[in-house]
Parts: C-alpha cells; sequence; structure tokens
C-alpha cells in the first residue's frame, strides 16, 4: 500500500515537472513589455521579476516533493533489501512515516504548480491556445492524482507520529536540523536571516509542532485533528528544505563545472526564503487554531 500511495504522489511530480518545463519554455520565448527601464524593445517574460518569482516557486515546490518522493522510496527499498533486520525494521518505520507526507504534498503541489504555469501562459484565454499540446503532453490523468489528502493527513498525526513512541519522528526531524545548521550555502550578499535561518525556522516550527501533538492527541483527539492538515503541509515545507539543501551542498561537494551546484543552491535558497517562511504560520494553525475550526459550527449553517 505504500508504495502504491508513493506512486500517485510521484504523479503528482510527474504533472508539476511537465508543467514547469512548459511554463520556462514558453517564457523564453514569449515577449512583453520591458524588463528594465534602460532595455531597448520588448523582453523574454522570464526577465520580468514577478515571472520569475512564479516560475521559481513552480520548480522550487516540485523538486522538494521530488525529494520527498525518492526519500520515501529509499527507505522503502532498505525496509526491503537491507542485509540487517534493525536496518530494516528503522527503514520501514521511516517509510511509513513519509508516505503520507509523499503523497499529500506531491498531490498537493501539482495543482499549485499547474495553475502558476496557466498565469505564465498569460492567464485561461492564452492557456486555450496551447491546451491541446499541453493536456496530450501531461504524464497522468490529473483526475486520478488529486487525492484525499485530509486522509494522509490524519493517518499522518494519528498513526505515524507515535510510531515507536514517538521516536521515528524526532529522529527524522533531528537529521533535518543537522541539514538546517549545515544549510548555509553560497550566495552573493550574507544577510543575518539567510537561506540556514529560514530553514532552521521551519525544522523548530516542525519540532514544536510535533512535540504538542504527540502530547495532546490522546488527552483530545479532535483538537489535533483540526491541525492535521496544515501539519502535513509543515512536515512537508521542512523536509522540502532540508533536502533541497542536502543537495546543493552534495552538488558543491561534488565540484564538477559548477553550473548545477549553481542550479540547485539557488533553488534550495529561494525554497528557504520563500516557501519554508510559511512554517511558522502553519505551527500556529497547528497549535492555536483548533478552536476556530471546532466551534465554528454557526459559520457553515
Amino acid at each position: 500500500m505504500n508504495q502504491a500511495r508513493l506512486s500517485v504522489g510521484l504523479q503528482g511530480v510527474a504533472i508539476a515537472e511537465r508543467a514547469t518545463q512548459q511554463a520556462l519554455a514558453f517564457a523564453r520565448e514569449r515577449k512583453q513589455g520591458r524588463a528594465t527601464n534602460a532595455q531597448a524593445g520588448t523582453s523574454p517574460i522570464i526577465a520580468h521579476p514577478d515571472v520569475k518569482r512564479m516560475l521559481l516557486t513552480m520548480r522550487a515546490l516540485t523538486r522538494a516533493a521530488r525529494a520527498i518522493c525518492y526519500t520515501t522510496a529509499v527507505s522503502l527499498d532498505r525496509a526491503q533489501r537491507s542485509g540487517d533486520e534493525a536496518a530494516r525494521h528503522a527503514a520501514h518505520q521511516r517509510a511509513s512515516l513519509l508516505t503520507p507526507v509523499a503523497k499529500g504534498f506531491s498531490t498537493d503541489i501539482w495543482i499549485e504548480v499547474a495553475s502558476l504555469g496557466v498565469q505564465v501562459h498569460g492567464g485561461m484565454a492564452m492557456w486555450r491556445r496551447q491546451a491541446p499540446r499541453s493536456i496530450s503532453a501531461m504524464p497522468a490523468s490529473p483526475r486520478s492524482t488529486r487525492a484525499t489528502n485530509g486522509i494522509q493527513a490524519i493517518d499522518l498525526v494519528t498513526r505515524k507520529l507515535p510510531l515507536a513512541g514517538g521516536a521515528t519522528v524526532k529522529a527524522y526531524i533531528g537529521r533535518a536540523q543537522a541539514h538546517g545548521r549545515r544549510g548555509s550555502m553560497p550566495q552573493p550578499r550574507r544577510r543575518s536571516a539567510g537561506p540556514a535561518c529560514g530553514l532552521q525556522d521551519a525544522v523548530e516550527s516542525l519540532e514544536r509542532a510535533t512535540q504538542w501533538l504527540l502530547g495532546n492527541q490522546h488527552n483530545d483527539l479532535d483538537t489535533a485533528l483540526a491541525g492535521a492538515t496544515p501539519y502535513l503541509r509543515l512536515f512537508a515545507l521542512a523536509a522540502g528544505g532540508a533536502l533541497l539543501a542536502e543537495e546543493a551542498l552534495a552538488a558543491i561537494r561534488l565540484g564538477g563545472d559548477g553550473a548545477d551546484a549553481a542550479a540547485r543552491t539557488a533553488v534550495a535558497r529561494f525554497f528557504a526564503e520563500n516557501v519554508a517562511v510559511a512554517a511558522p504560520g502553519l505551527e500556529r494553525m497547528v497549535v492555536e487554531a483548533a478552536d476556530s475550526v471546532s466551534n465554528a459550527d454557526a459559520a457553515l449553517e
């Protein structure tokens, strides 16, 4: 079942990747306006900051989702193939923890990424001109890749966090914290609030929210469940940011022509400073906003 759920998550990654590829290709060839006042003639829209922000968001979300899915796949493989029984058990626990995050996050972000892709194409009217080519190129049916992710979030909170008395999730957060501390990637200008700071904040928010859920779900399950969906998103932002930082640091160590390291570093930095910064707000939703959900029946009548 974990493998089937991961497969659905990978379909989400595939749709997001295809939407990103198409948006990038269109943005490089479509010319409109001038990116700078000093420029003569029109600019490719990829040069405009707001379009660049959308494209970077698409790429960063897609790569984070892919990294989470691949990490989950590695854990599944090790759970089956490791020669050490204790290692197989630990890998199975880790895969069980990550599977709802991989499926839930990936099948949420492809919709966000595809929506941004429509915007890059100039809105729905302009996108319709590209629709036959875009639809035929999609690697999976979008309808089959839209999961009921509230169920994944509930599974994560009620069944996966308590694994091994909470030791599995605590060990995973500890590894993410290590990546956060090492996440000071090369950048043109050093600031006190750089990528490392943004990533550390996200992981710390995840740690506090996890401790709160582990301590409260036995006493007040409804309160814990009210925060399940934002918790899954918080988990994905912290895990995705840590994995992107790990990729960037690995590319730097490997060297090569430097282009891959520069690209991965740029994506990891953008994710930390523009996406993962939502983590503290999600933490507050988990630990403070349950009452606004539970006692809002009047708003639904």
